[in-house]
């Protein structure tokens, strides 16, 4: 690990306390000259530090994502995490298969300040600037079947909502299949892909990609009218802490995909149970009311009196 990140970890873990360059000197084993060029470093890249004479060095509550700002909040059962921090990437899915098909292990999680060329499902771009929101993708080695794979996105869209709850007093709720709402605002989209073992029937591993509106509050003006902030820039909860609470239920999530004990959360949470809806399929619209979500997370509707069930699709809530 690179001396500017070993310092890194002992400021996150005193945030808002100063520390003297002496103790991190001391603890790392290095000169006060060598620590005293990596908080340079590290405020370069815009952490901000404060240095006092006969005080030490002081970790301000600054909102820069950082692989050791957020382990250093995880649960201690998820210590181990491998996080990956990037300044700006063409999209963290794309970073995720590359390290998926290396060999990562489950449960490494890669993020971005930014993405260039962010993609939501069916190849939509996902507007994803600099600094406001929290672009994350992380690798899931499960070992399940192609039929459950497709319950990731549900426990995922419930590890989301369970991570905002957890703390704030908000209410998202889901839009079948992937997207979270609030306050009729598109304030996070998930998207999973899977790569599969032909020979064996089994999917080994996931890619679960997860795009959140931190506190971003402008956006073009085709989403203005969709998309929204989960918070205000004045609430006061970094995105490193969010993260890591994010990783924390995305990896409890997983551990009980097998027990799929999820899905009444899943339905409880749900935007559209009870609602007339549009739906696309083959090129073609359709209404439709939504009267149940089944087990493995399918959207069951009366259509033209008839009960289907749509695996996979678009829907809108019909006004």
């Amino acid at each position: 690990m690179k001396t500017k990140s070993l310092v890194l970890c002992i400021l996150e873990k005193n945030t808002g306390r100063y520390v003297s360059g002496e103790q991190i000197a001391s603890e790392l084993s290095l000169s006060r000259t060598a620590v005293w060029k990596a908080v340079r470093t590290l405020q370069s890249e815009g952490y901000l530090i404060s240095a006092v004479s006969n005080k030490g060095y002081l970790l301000e509550n600054s909102d820069v994502l950082s692989a050791e700002g957020i382990r250093s909040q995880l649960l201690s059962k998820y210590a181990d995490t491998v996080v990956i921090v990037k300044t700006s990437t063409e999209s963290t899915n794309i970073d995720a298969k590359v390290l998926a098909a290396a060999g990562a292990k489950h449960g490494t999680v890669i993020l971005a300040e930014e993405q260039t060329a962010g993609r939501g499902r069916y190849g939509k771009s996902f507007y994803s600037p600099k600094g406001t929101g929290i672009y994350l993708s992380i690798i899931a080695r499960l070992g399940i079947s192609f039929s459950d794979a497709v319950m990731i996105t549900t426990a995922a869209g419930v590890a989301v909502c369970k991570s905002i709850e957890s703390i704030s007093d908000l209410e998202p709720r889901i839009k079948w299949v992937n997207d979270i709402f609030l306050n009729g605002k598109k304030i996070c989209g998930i998207g999973t892909e899977a790569v599969s073992n032909i020979e064996s029937g089994t999917v080994e591993s996931v890619i679960v990609g997860v795009g959140v509106n931190f506190k971003t509050s402008e956006f073009p003006e085709d989403l203005k009218p969709i998309a929204g902030p989960l918070f205000p820039k004045d609430f006061p909860l970094t995105r490193n802490a969010f993260t890591a609470v994010l990783i924390n239920h995305l990896l409890d999530m997983f551990a009980a995909l097998p027990e799929k004990s999820f899905i009444e959360e899943y339905r409880a949470r749900s935007l559209i149970l009870g609602k007339e809806i549009i739906f696309l399929e083959n090129n073609a619209r359709y209404s439709a009311n939504v009267i149940g979500i089944d087990d493995k997370g399918g959207l069951v509707v009366e259509t033209d009196g008839k009960i289907r069930t749509l695996t996979s699709g678009e829907v809108s809530v019909r006004i």
